[in-house]
């Protein structure tokens, strides 16, 4: 094993890791934000508003990363004109959006549907009981259905937000510089790809524990009224 390369290469990978955790934060926010309405409209008996939800998740579950990512950022060259007449070109035409884009949508189909099964999770006699202190709709939805809904939905969310991390190696093919990026760079130049790929794989996994350890931390503290009080005075 060739420690030189890897020690010379640290550098851009610590740059390339800066890349990754910066469109995974921006995928997980943004996306968060849209699965939120979205697992809303889900629930919902009007099919006005939950089959357009229901038709973006099945098309974003229901096929491969890789093959949006090509669409968004190869496809959309096809509709330049439109797009320059609009001016969102500025946008499409850089990689670094549309692979936030793709991630965004891709993980916002994913957590609505997480979300989803923690609304339809709760014991309908709890909104019963909201409805009868008087409680308005949207109280009902933002003090009782949304935060016991999270709180179910908590782990399977931290495992979509690890997924995600680990997807963002798939926007090296579009030529952004992340972690897998960098590490098939300097690979393909040294052709040292043992020591690059498994450094590449140890940056992933301590940023992977990363998101653990704070995702664990927060369930801790939703989860707090399971635990048995204190005895100490």
């Amino acid at each position: 094993m060739d420690i030189a390369i890897i020690q010379d290469s640290i550098p851009r990978l610590l740059h390339g890791t800066v890349i990754t955790v910066g469109m995974t934060a921006a995928s997980v926010v943004i996306g968060l934000c849209l699965a939120v309405p979205f697992a809303l409209m889900r629930t919902h008996r009007s099919p006005l508003l939950w089959m357009p939800v229901y038709g973006f998740n099945f098309y974003f579950r229901g096929t491969p990363l890789l093959v949006q990512i090509f669409l968004v950022y190869y496809g959309s060259g096809q509709f330049q004109e439109f797009l320059t007449q609009t001016g969102l070109w500025t946008f499409f035409r850089e990689a670094w959006f549309c692979a936030v884009l793709t991630l965004t949508l891709n993980t916002a189909a994913y957590t609505s549907e997480i979300l989803r099964g923690g609304i339809e999770a709760i014991p309908f006699g709890e909104i019963e009981a909201a409805r009868a202190c008087g409680m308005s709709g949207p109280l009902v939805r933002r003090r009782i259905i949304l935060p016991k809904a999270f709180r179910l939905a908590w782990p399977a969310y931290t495992n979509e937000v690890v997924f995600l991390l680990q997807a963002t190696s798939l926007v090296s093919i579009i030529t952004i510089m992340d972690i897998t990026g960098v590490a098939r760079m300097v690979a393909s130049r040294s052709f040292a790809f043992y020591e690059m790929y498994m450094t590449a794989a140890v940056f992933y996994l301590i940023l992977v524990y990363g998101v653990l350890f704070v995702f664990r931390k927060v369930e801790y503290r939703l989860s707090g009224h399971l635990r048995s009080p204190s005895l100490s005075a």
